[in-house]
């Protein structure tokens, strides 16, 4: 059975997914992990439409997230439509009709993680539905309360030298802190707090000194590198991952990270399921202690 997926930027290939909406054109889409990799909590991929593309109105029996990568996009959903940019992110909950317009005079590439994963024997989980109303779009607003299903992240704001007070009221909630461990600072995006049930997704940065032990989970995580070099290891096996390479480390796979830089790395990571309350990280050193432990008494 599969427990890790490595995918190059340079060996990426984008397609027209197998499954498309009435009236879609112009999106090509890499997929990064899917049922075909063995896993059955995520889909994750890197979408790419062009400015005068579209995806028609339809409705997933799974949960999709997104990031915005560059460029603009439009999203209409029953509420209304919204410009995404880069940077912007957002929730789509299971159920919710929605599509997507180009916009801008380039193209929008947007990561999109979906739990749990489309199986191709039912359609990819995906139905198509009367096109929906066309609005004059609005820009997010992360404190506007009508759109906390959306937010935004900016790479500045992973300094944990630069919290303050003022930069904490740019959100409705507590989404701007960060969370700041051995040389690790994680900025979270989208989880329960969003409205999540079955994933979350979030910015990690390692600084130069930023390392993380072997380690496994009860669930499935992807990683997008988006800037900088970190060498990484999963169930034995070792690599060096760039900018533009992607990884997927299945439930029981050992994986750890050391940043291989002078500089910082950060990348785009997703869970799937959403962690337990406990026991979320088992850490191999604390069991290979044990076995010390216990082999050292008569």
């Amino acid at each position: 059975m599969t427990h890790h997926v490595i995918r190059r930027a340079a060996d990426a290939t984008f397609a027209a997914p197998p499954l498309l909406p009435a009236g879609s054109s112009g999106l090509r889409r890499r997929s990064v992990v899917g049922e075909e990799d063995g896993s059955v909590h995520t889909g994750f991929g890197v979408c790419e439409l062009a400015p005068d593309g579209a995806i028609g109105a339809h409705v997933h029996s799974y949960e999709e997230s997104f990031h915005l990568l560059s460029g603009t996009v439009v999203l209409d959903v029953p509420e209304g439509s919204y410009l995404l940019e880069e940077g912007d992110y957002g929730l789509l909950p299971t159920g919710v009709p929605h599509a997507w317009r180009g916009a801008g005079d380039t193209i929008a590439r947007w990561a999109d993680m979906l739990a749990p994963v489309p199986r191709a024997r039912y359609g990819y989980d995906t139905r198509a539905v009367p096109a929906l109303p066309v609005h004059e779009p609005s820009r997010i607003d992360v404190r506007d309360p009508r759109t906390r299903s959306f937010g935004h992240f900016e790479a500045a704001r992973m300094d944990p030298g630069k919290q303050s007070q003022d930069l904490l009221t740019v959100s409705a909630s507590m989404r701007t802190a960060l969370l700041v461990y051995s040389g690790i600072t994680v900025k979270m995006m989208v989880d329960a707090d969003l409205g999540a049930v079955a994933s979350t997704m979030f910015m990690v940065q390692y600084a130069a000194d930023g390392v993380a032990g072997a380690h496994d989970h009860p669930f499935e995580e992807t990683y997008l590198i988006v800037e900088g070099t970190v060498d990484a290891t999963f169930d034995g096996e070792r690599y060096r991952l760039e900018a533009g390479d992607a990884a997927w480390a299945g439930a029981g796979c050992v994986h750890g990270f050391t940043n291989a830089g002078t500089g910082h790395v950060r990348w785009l990571e997703t869970q799937a399921p959403q962690p337990p309350s406990r026991h979320s990280y088992r850490f191999a050193r604390d069991w290979d202690h044990l076995r010390d432990v216990l082999e050292e008494k008569p």
